[in-house]
């Protein structure tokens, strides 16, 4: 499966109101999501389980790979697309060994030392932010503007994605820094329209 990074959506149930988290994603798919990756920080083992099943079912469908966030054991459990790990999670090193070769396995870093490591242990794409500050995530750290964004894309030849406060109004902004994606979460599932929102995001993403 080809991986497009381009629109890399980060699901927090905590800001739609209520309203269902596989019919959201559902939505933004439909909208043109490129990836999805499932973060859950507050339920049980087992009912993350079942829901990366049933996410894994819905965004397959949609030829779009799942990735699982932070949680080893889920991702293995589901035979998920790829694993998303940050600074304070199990070794990058160790996670690639586990997951072996054929996995996606992505990193976040915020500055050049951590994502000159990270494509040398094994990384397949770097989440380089926070870009901006953001509500979504936090402990999300200091911002790095898009500047030091360039900087970490310009030091990797692996595949970087702009992650943290990143949406309409600044995407163009972030293109410039020459990434290969932009990681967002309110800016698609904190929209009334989510389709809607999914499509405006990736059409300015896709315009020159």
């Amino acid at each position: 499966m080809a991986i497009d990074y381009s629109v890399y959506l980060v699901t927090d149930r905590g800001i739609l109101d209520g309203r269902d988290l596989l019919k959201a994603v559902e939505a933004a798919l439909i909208g043109g999501t490129s990836l999805i990756q499932l973060r859950e920080k507050d339920i049980s083992s087992r009912d993350f389980y079942d829901l990366a099943v049933k996410m894994k079912d819905l965004v397959n469908a949609h030829n779009v790979p799942l990735i699982i966030n932070d949680r080893l054991d889920i991702a293995l459990a589901v035979d998920a697309d790829g694993l998303h790990i940050g600074q304070d999670d199990i070794p990058l090193g160790i996670a690639r060994a586990i997951m072996g070769p054929d996995k996606i396995i992505g990193y976040s870093v915020s500055n050049l030392e951590q994502a000159q490591y990270g494509e040398e242990n094994g990384a397949d794409y770097l989440g380089a932010g926070p870009v901006y500050a953001t509500g979504s995530k936090a402990d999300a750290g200091m911002p790095i503007g898009p500047h030091n964004l360039k900087t970490i894309k310009d030091s990797v030849s692996i595949p970087v994605v702009a992650i943290g406060g990143v949406g309409m109004a600044n995407i163009n902004e972030v293109k410039q820094a020459g990434v290969d994606g932009i990681s967002v979460i309110s800016a698609i599932l904190g929209r009334q329209d989510i389709t809607e929102a999914a499509k405006t995001i990736t059409a300015i993403w896709k315009a020159k």
